[in-house]
């Protein structure tokens, strides 16, 4: 079966405390910390990290109403969702919803160093959230340059 999917882009881990999470990741293993970016109509504040072969994404909420508060409240910090890079994004989920996946809300929308993502419901694919994710030619360097801190 052919795929329209690239690997893993990175891994989402949500937080209550984004500049201590920022620190650990920093300090205590050594990683490159990576271009901050706040996303008001998401109510998040993200973070990524360097890890390497891949990224982490560091996820604050900005406001009580945001897209990982209930996640917070209901099951503490942790691992949110992996994210699998596609290069068209419309083509990915069309393809996801044609094999039965439930891709949640509207679908595509913009995500962080202005790429473009959707999700799919944790049901489709046995408890993981799963984000997908475009990279343009503007974006693709974008996560890639070591933040000056």
């Amino acid at each position: 079966m052919k795929t329209p999917f690239g690997g893993i882009d990175h891994l989402g881990i949500a937080v209550h405390d984004l500049a201590a999470a920022t620190e650990t990741y920093r300090d205590v293993l050594g990683f490159a910390i990576l271009g901050e970016e706040t996303l008001p109509e998401r109510g998040l504040k993200v973070q990524f990290v360097d890890t390497g072969d891949a990224r982490i994404e560091l996820l604050g909420a900005t406001n009580d109403n945001s897209e990982i508060s209930g996640f917070l409240k209901k099951r503490g910090e942790g691992i949110h969702h992996i994210c699998v890079r596609v290069r068209d994004i419309d083509g990915a989920v069309a393809t996801m919803k044609e094999r039965g996946a439930h891709v949640i809300g509207d679908g595509v929308q913009s995500g962080a160093h202005g790429t473009r993502v959707a999700f799919v419901h944790p049901k489709t694919t046995h408890g993981v959230l799963l984000e997908l994710v475009e990279h343009t030619p503007d974006n693709a360097d974008a996560n890639t340059k070591e933040d000056s801190k």
